[in-house]
């Protein structure tokens, strides 16, 4: 288990710290009234998106004895639009992956990477497709 303890300290920002320590800040967007001077509370779930993406396929590979040292991804946050209630509406990430990386095992990173906890836990209306590339 794993507790995080957050407090509201006004102007529409919180601060966040983890049972071991790490300490960080949510502020709202400047649409909603916020001054964007930190990551907002749904830029954090895009970011966990993708660096659970890249965490689930590092740790096949290492079991596999592969190295993507390198590797990267990139994520676009997309909310809905009125008059839909506000939320997260979709996730495209886009995984570069080292060349390197043998074709045959390309099929499975890249379904490691779309059984991540974090794109397990989505809502399904929240789309989320994944493109990967290899450079």
């Amino acid at each position: 288990m794993v507790r995080i303890d957050v407090s509201y300290i006004g102007g529409k920002k919180c601060d966040l710290q983890h049972t071991e320590g790490h300490r960080l800040r949510t502020d709202a967007p400047k649409d909603i009234g916020g001054t964007a001077s930190a990551y907002s509370p749904t830029d954090l779930v895009a970011a966990g998106l993708a660096s659970c993406i890249l965490t689930t396929i590092a740790m096949y590979a290492e079991r596999h004895g592969l190295d993507i040292t390198g590797a990267k991804a990139e994520v676009e946050k997309h909310m809905t639009q009125p008059p839909a209630p506000r939320r997260l509406g979709r996730l495209p990430v886009i995984v570069t992956l080292p060349a390197s990386v043998p074709a045959e095992m390309r099929e499975r990173l890249e379904k490691v990477g779309y059984a991540c906890p974090v794109h397990a836990s989505l809502h399904p209306e929240v789309e989320a497709p994944i493109e990967y590339r290899y450079v």
